[in-house]
């Protein structure tokens, strides 16, 4: 439209006509009918202008009609609605808070969002209100403010607003974004009133935050106030990824089938969440499955399948997947693609091609490597025998080495007999870097010590531990059985059900010998015990306990998973291949390392691990 012709006021109007309190209203409402209905700026200028040219500043429908302009360009050019601002004498909290949300929204002036309330508290000329303290928190929870939070979360409570839901919502969100879970929980427990949002909130902080059967137990408790929406189905997606938890991630995947929308459910978001839940919980062909019908995929989509194969010891998938992602997709792979191509190079142990795709990543994808990156690389060389190659890539990083680079050297170095003076070197560096209470790396080293039947440096490690008082971690294996997680220590005896398990390992055990089975000891523990002792210890390996279990209450033909929360040892591994032979039984066990697949008397990792 031509605004000059449509808004300028009939020829008989004069500045006296104006001044008459009803024409003025009516020319008020005509200038609100045409913001209305304004679609660009250059629009909005025109009207402005001509607002400023045709009503006085000080009558209330002006005041809204500013009010109108701010919103309509704080839109659409922010510049030219902070110059508006300015020139308004004394704006109302509407004013304010229109700003602060433009602001806490974009992408680059979240600062500027608190900057503004700040002003409006020092001002003190209008008080924040309801809308005000939603906006500027989540500013602060981007940018991870927690000391401004907690400020303005002192002015709630002076203003009196700590029982109104979308503040406490904010707040809740402010303090799990900065890791302050307890506080987070604390205002979520006081509050009198809690909407659906507000279980969201809480359930995806717990979930986001590695606190998934809290989480859980959370999203039971909602269902008896709320019916889950799409939010909370991922969010419960995402704790069943972090527990291996497959029936309710299941369940979870059947409800959003049977209750969403179509375009719901194949929202991109869930569906990423679902496969990376699906491989999570040893259910890699589901996964696959999940993955191929999606009809929209990201690279965060095919970061969460190449990962999944590569967990799982895919390595041809893996690699086939990136390649179908970046030459039939055409999409650009960032620094997680690659985190899981190199992990699939290292599982396969394809050295070559390992550092092919390093060259790769750094050359054609500009991507410079992060200390993931280099972990994967110098592990990959290490395990292939080249320790020295490995320590030389250490000494050219760009960084600092961390905890576990070193530690995967002096793992390399136990399974490499790579000798005791450069085994004692790597567990140096190792407690350096952890502070002197790593407990894995004194079993290393009591490994190598072993190995090199040094029994006085076995004890003297023992005797170290006790003196530091490290203790070491406990071996802790989870079963699901009918939707039920059970969780297994080593030598065990809590379990309701032990009697019947202790007898189903005698007939595992008994089975086990009838086919040829030897223990090896030196996976027992770091003392020369007896060899009895010896066995009896690795009999009751926290996995063992669970297999048992899982052979004992399963149906024939149902895969038996176990998550590990150690790296299997070797006599563990060799056992598990054998009972998936004579027991004619697929098992599949997640360990700190990967997962392995045994089936038929053969694991997935080819013994390489």
């Amino acid at each position: 439209m031509v605004l000059a012709a449509v808004i300028a006021p009939p020829s008989h109007v004069t500045a006296a006509a104006i001044s008459n309190s009803d024409s003025f209203t009516h020319h008020h409402r005509r200038l609100l009918l045409f913001l209305n209905s304004c679609t660009c700026m250059s629009q909005l200028k025109q009207l402005h202008a001509h607002t400023i040219r045709t009503t006085s500043s000080h009558h209330p429908n002006t005041f809204f009609l500013y009010s109108r302009i701010l919103l309509f360009s704080s839109l659409h050019d922010l510049p030219y609605a902070f110059r508006v601002f300015h020139q308004i004498e004394n704006p109302n909290s509407f004013m304010w808070n229109t700003l602060i949300r433009t602001c806490a929204r974009s992408t680059d002036r979240k600062e500027q969002a608190i900057a503004l309330y700040h002003r409006m508290l020092e001002q003190g000329s209008v008080l924040q209100d309801k809308h005000t303290f939603p906006f500027v928190l989540k500013a602060c929870a981007y940018l991870f403010a927690l000391s401004e939070g907690e400020q303005i979360h002192a002015q709630i409570l002076k203003l009196g607003f700590n029982s109104d839901v979308y503040i406490n919502n904010s707040l809740v969100h402010l303090y799990a974004t900065c890791g302050h879970l307890d506080s987070a929980k604390e205002v979520f427990d006081g509050m009198s009133e809690r909407s659906l949002v507000s279980w969201n909130v809480v359930i995806d902080s717990l979930a986001r935050l590695g606190e998934y059967d809290t989480a859980l137990k959370l999203f039971v408790e909602m269902q008896k106030f709320f019916e889950p929406d799409g939010y909370t189905i991922q969010s419960i997606v995402n704790a069943c990824a972090g527990l291996g938890a497959l029936s309710l991630g299941m369940w979870a995947h059947a409800y959003a089938l049977k209750k969403f929308h179509p375009d719901r459910v194949n929202d991109i978001l869930l569906n990423t969440s679902l496969v990376d839940m699906y491989c999570k919980s040893g259910s890699l062909n589901l996964a696959q499955q999940l993955f191929d019908r999606m009809p929209e995929r990201d690279v965060t989509s095919w970061n969460s399948m190449i990962l999944g194969f590569s967990s799982h010891g895919e390595v041809e998938a893996a690699l086939e997947y990136f390649n179908r992602m970046v030459r039939t997709e055409n999409l650009m792979p960032n620094a997680i693609t690659f985190v899981g191509v190199l992990s699939a190079c290292n599982h396969g142990g394809l050295v070559r091609e390992g550092r092919r795709y390093f060259d790769v990543m750094i050359t054609e994808y500009k991507i410079e490597p992060e200390l993931e990156h280099y972990g994967c690389l110098v592990d990959l060389i290490a395990r292939s025998g080249s320790i020295d190659e490995a320590l030389d890539v250490v000494s050219n990083m760009p960084m600092r080495p961390d905890l576990v680079i070193w530690r995967s050297l002096l793992d390399a170095c136990c399974k490499q007999n790579a000798g005791v003076e450069l085994s004692e070197e790597m567990a140096r560096r190792v407690l350096e870097s952890e502070g002197g209470v790593c407990s894995g790396v004194y079993v290393l080293l009591s490994q190598v010590y072993a190995s090199a039947s040094r029994w006085n440096d076995v004890g003297m490690v023992r005797k170290l531990m006790t003196d530091k008082g490290v203790v070491k971690e406990p071996g802790c294996s989870s079963i699901e059985v009918d939707g039920v997680a059970h969780e297994f220590f080593a030598g065990d005896t809590s379990h309701p059900q032990t009697e019947e398990i202790y007898q189903a390992l005698d007939v595992i055990e008994e089975r086990l010998e009838q086919v040829g089975y030897s223990p090896d000891s030196s996976q027992a523990p770091m003392v020369d015990e007896a060899i009895d002792g010896k066995q009896n210890s690795l009999r009751l390996h926290s996995e063992r306990l669970a297999i048992a279990f899982g052979l004992l209450k399963m149906k024939p033909g149902t895969p038996v998973r176990v998550f590990k929360n150690l790296r299997v040892c070797v006599d563990c591994h060799q056992v598990t291949k054998l009972i998936s032979r004579v027991f004619n039984t697929e098992i599949i066990v997640r360990d700190r390392v990967r997962f392995h697949h045994f089936k038929a008397g053969a694991c997935s990792c080819m013994d390489y691990w």
